[in-house]
């Protein structure tokens, strides 16, 4: 069956607004910006933009993935927080349920990424091309049946989470891409971005900002 967005129809939930950032709680299901062809300009930046109309792209979050995203609302906000996150001097925290029982307790995964062409926008591993990418975990829960596991990225590779954690073979349950099986059979992806800690781009001051997990 082909794919259909069907986006959610509430408005996002600010978190915090000045006159340089916005802090939004993204739900599953919205895309973070436009996708291809006119079915998929409905997103989470122009939803905003009525209200904030000089909304700056820093950053994205997978169409399946809820939580905390930041916006600049100028140019240096724009410059200052992307930098941020070029030179991974952000903190991000996720949670996620996968499937099976994840151990040990605490990890990392160090797997090389690369887009997989051919199935584009599924992600691989590849150790001779791939960008380094690399995942620690600490599990918060678990059983024999599944994990909840908070998720600390430390490079920001595309599905960088969702790759590493079916690699380990405890795919996050519900992945249309990566899981499969009992797995893949959740009403979403059980991936929500629970933390995000940055410097803000005029005062300087490490600020933080949480979204609590809805699964």
């Amino acid at each position: 069956m082909s794919f259909v967005y069907s986006p959610p129809p509430d408005a996002p939930e600010i978190i915090h607004v000045d006159h340089e950032i916005l802090v939004v709680n993204k739900p599953s299901g919205l895309l973070s910006v436009p996708g291809r062809g006119p079915d998929r300009a409905d997103c989470l930046i122009e939803r905003l933009r009525g209200a904030f109309p000089t909304i700056l792209l820093v950053h994205r979050l997978d169409l399946d993935t809820s939580g905390v995203i930041i916006f600049g609302l100028t140019p240096h906000a724009q410059r200052h927080l992307s930098k941020q996150f070029e030179d991974r001097r952000t903190k991000k925290a996720y949670v996620a349920r996968v499937a099976g029982r994840l151990q040990p307790d605490t990890g990392r995964v160090d797997l090389p990424l690369i887009v997989d062409w051919p199935n584009r926008p599924r992600q691989k591993v590849d150790h001779d091309t791939g960008k380094p990418a690399r995942t620690d975990w600490r599990v918060m829960r678990a059983g024999d049946d599944e994990t909840r596991v908070r998720l600390f990225p430390l490079t920001g590779r595309s599905h960088q989470l969702r790759v590493h954690m079916a690699e380990t073979g405890h795919a996050i349950l519900g992945d249309p891409l990566y899981a499969t099986g009992d797995a893949a059979a959740h009403p979403r992806l059980m991936l929500h971005a629970e933390s995000l800690r940055v410097k803000h781009p005029e005062s300087g001051v490490q600020q933080g900002f949480n979204a609590p997990v809805p699964f």
